[in-house]
């Protein structure tokens, strides 16, 4: 990626980090973590484990594409031209960058494309990453959709909760099906169709479309080549993306365990799927601040927990995140640094060679 952007991807997140911090009530954080203890570390700790499953859902997607094209041309295919590890911090920093702007997919999924391009070309770079974000999209339907079955077998339900329930079944429902159909025919073009019929976007898709037709169709065909051609990469895909929901329940428990020993991970998870989807509700808002809170709120009085105990979480998470999105926005420069030490090598063994 070109220096120029990197700073750029760098500069807006700093700002918007530094934001976000000045927001924070720094008695009540540092009360927060006195309490929380060891058990703040073990949070932290747990999200470089899940990153790993981010990371993998995504790497096989780039694997299974390569070999591809690979049994297209007839060659083999070059394992080496992604490395785990460096796709492992390009992707810690596209969520950061997901997490500080406004709109979520606006600031790291550009910025993964741009990244990964120079490596496997731009169709490959950008469908890639459409089908990760499919994926990842994807996996939260179904676990909204089990969650909302789980609800049901451990908590009374009352006719709200009950016609609540229905409501969210219906919708993951409903999107699970316009996603199995976008993975079988791609979704590139449909969803530049429905930009042309948005107020304020019709033009600008309209030319978009003309101009890089060619190149909608082919992402069309690399997403649809992984569910129809390779199920099983579609299906590990998906299936790392839902262990990461739930996996990611650990976190809730661990601050929980603070306040309640005997805190049950299955409430963890209702609590995780109900604070995700009132926050992703509100996708505008940068690190969706107030959303979460508020999720967190309404679903441990739900559960008949105190609204003191949905407060901590909030708070202990909102630190974790803080913390995770300052890490990724310095591995951009990182990423930056290594760039430039590879062009060094390069041309180093250019010279000698000469």
């Amino acid at each position: 990626m070109k220096k120029k952007y990197q700073n750029a991807f760098f500069a807006f997140g700093i700002v918007v980090l530094v934001v976000m911090v000045t927001q924070l009530d720094f008695k009540e954080v540092w009360a927060g973590l006195q309490h929380a203890g060891y058990w703040f570390f073990a949070v932290v700790a747990l999200w470089a484990v899940l990153y790993m499953f981010n990371t993998a859902a995504w790497y096989i997607i780039i694997r299974s594409q390569l070999e591809d094209d690979a049994h297209k041309d007839g060659t083999k295919a070059d394992a080496k031209k992604i490395s785990f590890w460096w796709l492992y911090k390009i992707t810690i920093s596209g969520f950061a960058l997901n997490y500080a702007t406004p709109g979520g997919l606006m600031g790291g999924e550009p910025y993964r494309i741009m990244v990964l391009s120079p490596k496997i070309g731009t169709a490959r770079a950008s469908s890639s990453v459409i089908l990760y974000v499919m994926t990842h999209i994807f996996s939260h339907l179904w676990f909204w959709l089990l969650s909302a079955a789980l609800y049901v077998i451990i908590q009374p339900v009352n006719a709200f909760m009950g016609t609540l329930l229905s409501i969210v079944a219906l919708f993951c429902i409903v999107a699970i099906w316009f996603f199995i159909k976008g993975y079988k025919k791609g979704l590139a073009n449909q969803l530049m169709r429905i930009l042309r019929h948005i107020p304020g976007a019709k033009r600008w898709a309209r030319n978009f479309i003309e101009a890089h037709q060619q190149q909608l169709d082919t992402v069309d065909q690399q997403i649809a080549a992984l569910h129809n051609q390779n199920p099983r990469t579609f299906l590990a895909a998906v299936l790392l993306e839902l262990g990461c929901r739930f996996a990611s329940a650990v976190e809730i428990m661990f601050c929980l365990l603070v306040l309640m020993p005997s805190v049950n991970y299955f409430q963890c998870v209702l609590i995780l799927a109900f604070t995700s989807l009132f926050a992703n509700m509100l996708f505008f808002m940068p690190l969706q601040l107030g959303g979460r809170e508020g999720g967190f709120l309404m679903s441990v009085d739900g559960l008949g927990m105190t609204a003191s105990a949905g407060i901590f979480v909030a708070l202990i998470i909102r630190m974790r995140e803080l913390i995770w999105t300052a890490i990724g926005l310095l591995l951009i420069k990182f990423e930056k640094k290594t760039e430039k030490k590879t062009e060094k090598n390069s041309e180093e063994i250019v010279n000698s060679v000469k």
